[in-house]
């Protein structure tokens, strides 16, 4: 048992970025086509995330021409290439499978904002008296 934990410890990435479910991002895939290789981007919303270790996935909608469009990512993949976070959102469910039926702005989710901590707003003032 320890030697199948090992394997899976080794392919697993260690720098994931930190997302959850209702955030906005852009994930960067790799495409193979014959001998080349390019990254393209893929920007939607995730609703759900999957599993856990390195079997973990995250499922991203995006509206393609008024047609909503799901793929799965697995997140341990070496295809992907990174995942940014383009808006944080303000959810309260783990599955954002209801979105489906959402249309315009019912579909939208709104955006966490989160407060600056006091030491980052003090320190360009000390800096200031220097």
């Amino acid at each position: 048992m320890n030697e199948i934990k090992a394997i899976e410890e080794a392919q697993m990435k260690s720098e994931v970025d930190q997302f959850k479910v209702g955030d906005t991002v852009k994930v960067h895939f790799k495409i193979v086509e014959g001998k080349n290789e390019r990254i393209q981007i893929y920007e939607g919303l995730v609703i759900a995330m999957k599993n856990s270790r390195i079997g973990k996935s995250f499922t991203v909608r995006k509206n393609s021409y008024g047609v909503g469009v799901e793929r799965v990512f697995p997140l341990h993949s070496p295809r992907i290439a990174k995942v940014e976070v383009v808006r944080p959102g303000r959810v309260r469910r783990a599955k954002l499978y209801y979105i489906r039926e959402k249309i315009g702005k019912g579909a939208k989710i709104k955006e966490l904002i989160t407060k600056k901590d006091a030491r980052s707003k003090a320190a360009p003032a000390e800096a200031a008296q220097n």
